[in-house]
């Protein structure tokens, strides 16, 4: 009996398109169905039909800028994972809606009073070896930070995931939960693996050794005025060796990253506005951060999934949240097959997103849940 499975289509018509993925689960007990769909389909008809699809299971998912299933990188597609109780023991879900109007403190803890209620224990007192969360979120609410931090504040349970994406339109991106799509929103889930879990951080990126200081920002439109002292844009083309007009150029293969001891966490530039830089991510006031340069996307992530594999059974489903700026790479090098190829000896799904979630909010990033 399969524990995981996982489906896809490429049909323009979502019926037609859920109508296949259903087909391909089969009839294998399902618990819970993760997916992800193109903005080519109608977010309330895509929810609402997967929905109907998997009577009695939970059923989550969120448009995409690209859709990555076992062995494939895909375009204009659904993709999903269906989970028996023999992957997901248990289960519970949680909507935090308006996450970009306020303060979201209430709104989390109001999640978590529910997900207390569902296992009969307090948050803080949750194993995190037996525990993981997923976290879906509007892509365009420029609330990441703040839902992740308070996340942290209230729990030890580690949350993975990504920011959801439209295509690359930047008009408005969708989160689904049990036949509803939200705008504005953050879909949570905790799960209990039935067997066991892994989470894979990996970023193609070494560092340079050349280091800028954010000395003015305005944290809430992630905008950096200065590095050290000068204006941002001058500041980063100097250390590049190269002029301003052309730092935007460098972007993709020269971000900013974080340094957590050998640990990166990449903060990618998005655009040079006025000699300030605009960023994917918040970047603090006072922050240290190295200029990196890329590396090999598919060497880097075969050797990563390499290392997990094995180190506490082999793995038995992984859920990708992989940055539309890695698969732009990709695509720019004729790589998307190569990556697809990674995937290919395990079940696997996962979406090309607008940021990603993992002790806090990151980019140029792949963040992957595994299962055993």
């Amino acid at each position: 009996m399969k524990r995981i499975a996982t489906a896809c289509s490429t049909n323009k018509s979502t019926l037609l398109a859920i109508g296949e993925v259903r087909a391909q689960i089969g009839t294998m007990n399902t618990k819970m169905v993760v997916f992800f769909a193109s903005s080519i389909h109608e977010p309330e008809a895509v929810s609402r039909t997967m929905r109907d699809a998997f009577p009695g299971a939970l059923v989550v998912g969120c448009s995409t800028a690209g859709e990555i299933v076992t062995g494939k990188m895909l375009k204009e597609s659904i993709v999903a994972m269906a989970f028996s109780p023999e992957a997901v023991e248990d289960v519970a879900l949680g909507v935090v809606s308006e996450v970009g109007k306020g303060p979201v403190a209430q709104k989390i803890g109001d999640v978590f009073a529910g997900f207390e209620k569902h296992y009969g224990r307090k948050m803080e007192e949750l194993d995190f070896s037996k525990y993981v969360g997923i976290i879906l979120i509007d892509g365009l609410s420029a609330a990441e930070e703040r839902v992740m931090d308070k996340i942290g504040d209230l729990t030890n349970v580690l949350f993975v995931g990504g920011s959801a994406g439209d295509d690359l339109k930047f008009a408005r991106t969708y989160v689904y939960a049990n036949g509803k799509a939200y705008t504005d929103a953050a879909i949570l889930l905790l799960l209990k693996p039935a067997v066991g879990f892994d989470i894979l951080k990996t970023q193609s990126f070494r560092t340079t050794g050349k280091k800028l200081v954010a000395t003015e920002v305005v944290e809430a439109s992630r905008e950096v005025i200065s590095f050290n002292d000068k204006p941002a844009a001058l500041a980063y083309a100097e250390a590049l060796g190269t002029t301003v007009e052309d730092a935007a150029n460098q972007f993709m293969s020269h971000p900013l990253g974080l340094l957590a001891g050998e640990e990166i966490f990449v903060r990618s530039p998005q655009q040079v506005l006025d000699g300030k830089m605009v960023f994917f991510c918040n970047v603090l006031e006072g922050m240290e951060l190295s200029i990196l340069s890329s590396t090999d996307i598919v060497a880097d992530t075969r050797n990563a999934i390499k290392a997990k594999n094995g180190r506490q059974g082999s793995i038995a489903g992984i859920v990708n949240f992989h940055c539309i700026l890695r698969t732009l790479e990709l695509e720019k090098d004729n790589l998307t097959e190569a990556y697809g190829n990674v995937f290919s000896g395990v079940p696997t799904v996962g979406f090309s997103t607008y940021g990603e979630e993992y002790l806090g909010h990151i980019n140029q990033t792949a963040t992957m849940l595994l299962l055993r």
